[in-house]
């Protein structure tokens, strides 16, 4: 407990400023919804027949998977808060919009009699009457919105536009409880802070100032969106991993003095948003297909920051010992895949949009290797991934190779996530064995002294050798034989612009950048 409280003291201010962008997110989208989505309800009110289309559309907005809906976003407003807004905005809509038209029809229809009895226009009964004895309703469903929001508005972080996503996603990927916590906790807290602020006014504010309010916000936002601009010099896209390394960011700028703009960005839309022309630098992998796609250069990393990254199963050694014959069964995709080879099979998966499954067949088809599967009623192996192509690809081959070559079935969980998440699933007997990085399983799982970092990174069978022995000592883990690959990571620039400003190396990029 000591050790997370001294986290949040060193964290203390980027802490508050994604804390504030949180709610800033969170407060900008649901002003927005409000402003858009009570005058929507009260339509539909009006108009029976467009209620199916309008609240089909918001429900569909709703069922939109995050991070999918906010990869839609890029090519039209690019990175950052603006198009973390409108997603969130989206998925706002639709708690207010059915709130509102659910409040107004609930009126009891004798009293909206009455009130036109008395003379009442229409807008009066709907001032004064409908929309005063619909409020209850109607702010129960801005509640609902702003709680889903806090929620959802983590993942604004995937798009470089901050928050407490950074924290989460960062701790993840680095394998630091102490992060995901810091980012987590705020987040649960503004959810009940917002909820207990909303229902204190449902019963002391008067309704027509809360709206009035509101709008001014959505006002007020569009404003200083329409304001925004992106002056600066060069923009980098680094990855919340990236950035907490020292063979990522914290590195560039100890060994390398860089000191440029960045933002914080998943790996799932970095590539797309260098596509668009929204990043000019971007924290990569050597061995991704997109390099091949999108034609990036891969900078030279002429100092050595970045250690060797060679994959190779990461399997408990248990299941060696149950099943005789796996071993030797996954070493016979030892030493098979060069760089370049992995890059190809990544860029058929990524660009050409073949399968996984038809990439690792017929990869193992071109070197001898693939036989038809077997009755597999010996038992069971549960191969895990991370979440990116090139361990959908590795997962698929591994499959294969003991379907084809043992009597074992396989049960594949993919997509775990980071680092800690398949390491934690491995080590608490959730899953057998899973593709991972020797550089990771130093710098991340390991963490030695800085010392040791440095005399081991200097060559590959170092850090191999150390990494094997450590993990057996610490864990009863074992590291298959390399499978000949090395995904380390990489700063790269589309090629095109690379030429034009004359950088070829990280040193080059420092020069022009730092200030």
């Amino acid at each position: 407990m000591n050790e997370f409280f001294e986290f949040l003291q060193s964290q203390s201010g980027k802490l508050a400023q994604q804390t504030l962008t949180h709610i800033n997110l969170t407060l900008i989208s649901v002003a927005i919804a409000i402003a858009l989505g009570v005058p929507l309800g009260i339509l539909i009110a009006r108009r029976p027949r467009l209620a199916g289309v309008v609240l089909g559309f918001a429900g569909v907005m709703q069922t939109i998977p995050s991070i999918a809906l906010l990869g839609f976003m890029i090519p039209l407003l690019g990175i950052g808060p603006q198009p973390a807004i409108v997603a969130l905005f989206l998925y706002a809509l639709l708690p207010i919009v059915r709130n509102t038209y659910t409040g107004i029809n609930g009126v009891d229809p004798t009293v909206k009699e009455a009130a036109r009895g008395m003379g009442m226009t229409g807008n009066q009964v709907l001032f004064r009457v409908e929309l005063p004895l619909s409020m209850p309703v109607l702010i129960a469903g801005i509640r609902t919105a702003t709680v889903i929001n806090v929620g959802v508005a983590t993942l604004a972080a995937y798009i470089a536009a901050g928050g407490l996503g950074e924290f989460i996603f960062g701790g993840i990927a680095l394998n630091n409880t102490h992060m995901i916590l810091a980012g987590a906790i705020p987040a649960a807290l503004l959810a009940l802070l917002f909820d207990f602020l909303l229902g204190r006014l449902q019963k002391r504010l008067k309704w027509r100032l809360g709206l009035a309010a509101v709008a001014g916000i959505a006002v007020l936002f569009l404003a200083m969106l329409l304001a925004t601009s992106s002056a600066g010099k060069l923009l980098a896209g680094f990855t919340p991993e990236f950035m907490g390394r020292m063979d990522g960011y914290l590195g560039l700028k100890k060994v390398y003095g860089l000191n440029m703009r960045n933002v914080v960005i998943n790996d799932a839309v970095m590539y797309q948003a260098m596509h668009e022309s929204k990043l000019d630098v971007i924290s990569g992998y050597s061995t991704d297909g997109r390099i091949k796609a999108f034609d990036l250069v891969t900078l030279e990393d002429d100092k050595t920051i970045f250690p060797p990254y060679y994959a190779a199963p990461l399997i408990r050694s248990g299941i060696l010992e149950q099943y005789p014959g796996l071993e030797s069964t996954l070493n016979l995709l030892a030493g098979r895949i060069s760089d370049s080879v992995m890059t190809l099979l990544n860029y058929q998966a990524d660009f050409l949009k073949k399968s996984p499954e038809n990439v690792a067949r017929n990869f193992l088809r071109q070197q001898g290797l693939y036989r038809p599967p077997r009755r597999g009623n010996k038992g069971v192996v549960r191969i895990g991934s991370k979440i990116f192509t090139e361990q959908y690809i590795l997962v698929e081959m591994y499959r294969m190779l003991i379907e084809g070559h043992t009597d074992l079935a396989v049960s594949s969980k993919t997509g775990l996530g980071g680092t800690k998440i398949c390491f934690d699933a491995l080590t608490n007997n959730q899953i057998d064995f899973y593709p991972e990085y020797t550089g990771t399983g130093l710098l991340v799982l390991l963490q030695p002294p800085a010392d040791a970092i440095t005399r081991l990174v200097q060559h590959k069978d170092s850090v191999y050798q150390y990494v094997q022995a450590q993990f057996m000592q610490q864990y009863n883990l074992r590291w298959l034989r390399p499978i000949g690959f090395n995904n380390a990571y990489a700063l790269m620039m589309q090629r095109k612009k690379a030429d034009e400003l004359h950088v070829h190396t990280i040193s080059d990029l420092a020069k022009i950048t730092t200030p």
